[in-house]
């Protein structure tokens, strides 16, 4: 049998959906990192700021499941309280998470550099722009907050409470194509700095792009980063590279401001027939 494609979507992008922290705001996406590590040491259980970010950019709550599965976590949980964790202690643990993340929010909503310049850039072009995030409305709410304040302001803003389940699973996406009437899925581009952006991207079937040295594949400061030698920076910015494509990334950029023209690409790929 010969099975052939019956449509070739050939227009341009219509939406960019951008995740929040360390993509459009909080420079390094400092905020969730430090508190996952609180939240554990609060049970006796030390974890390192690198383990605390491994699963970054699930929902918040996923994230703490995530984290107690890594052997290492789990056996050092063992040792401490003598059994395995329960999912009330992720329970316990969310909602411990809740307060703490909500109490540093406000001081890390920093708009990241280029993201001003890229939103107006995408809304001279006609480009409808939403933000998604792994974190819940209350604290989504925050961010927006912050980010509007600095005359950031996307079409629509949605969380991981808006979906029955967060990333890497690709319904916020979906959501946002609904409500902001974008179709098919090759008129999209999903934005992120970790890789269940990524993934979330692929399994929507939307070009995806990595940001590396805003977020949290490096996980710095900007002060920290315009601390490093250029070498330092350029051999941690070539392994988030390279994990961002392993991870099936169609572009990776530095920070949002590159974005512009990767959209111009991912667009003459489309007015040729290509697809993501």
């Amino acid at each position: 049998m010969d099975f052939r494609f019956a449509r070739s979507y050939r227009g341009p992008v219509r939406l960019v959906v951008f995740d929040m922290a360390g993509t459009v705001v909080d420079y390094g996406s400092r905020a969730p990192a430090g508190v996952f590590v609180e939240v554990f040491a609060r049970q006796n259980v030390t974890i390192s700021l690198e383990q605390a970010r491994g699963p970054m950019g699930m929902q918040k709550r996923d994230h703490i499941a995530t984290l107690t599965r890594d052997p290492a976590i789990a056996a050092a949980w063992r040792d401490v309280h003598g059994q395995d964790v329960a999912e009330a202690d992720i329970d316990r643990m969310y909602a411990e998470f809740i307060p703490l993340q909500i109490e540093c929010l406000s001081q890390h909503d920093e708009v990241v550099p280029g993201a001003l310049e890229t939103f107006r850039a995408l809304r001279e072009r006609g480009v409808k722009i939403a933000t998604t995030t792994g974190y819940n409305r209350e604290m989504t709410d925050i961010v927006l907050a912050g980010m509007e304040r600095q005359g950031l302001v996307p079409d629509l803003a949605l969380c991981a409470e808006d979906v029955p389940k967060g990333r890497p699973k690709p319904w916020l996406l979906f959501r946002c194509m609904e409500a902001l009437d974008v179709c098919p899925p090759e008129a999209v581009v999903k934005v992120g700095d970790t890789l269940p952006d990524i993934e979330a991207g692929l399994n929507a079937g939307v070009w995806t792009v990595g940001v590396v040295q805003t977020g949290n594949m490096l996980g710095l400061s900007q002060d920290e980063v315009e601390a490093m030698s250029a070498d330092e920076l350029e051999e941690l910015t070539e392994d988030g590279y390279a994990a961002m494509y392993g991870a099936g990334a169609h572009a990776v950029v530095n920070g949002v401001e590159d974005c512009p023209p990767v959209i111009e690409e991912f667009e003459a790929l489309l007015a040729t027939g290509g697809r993501p």
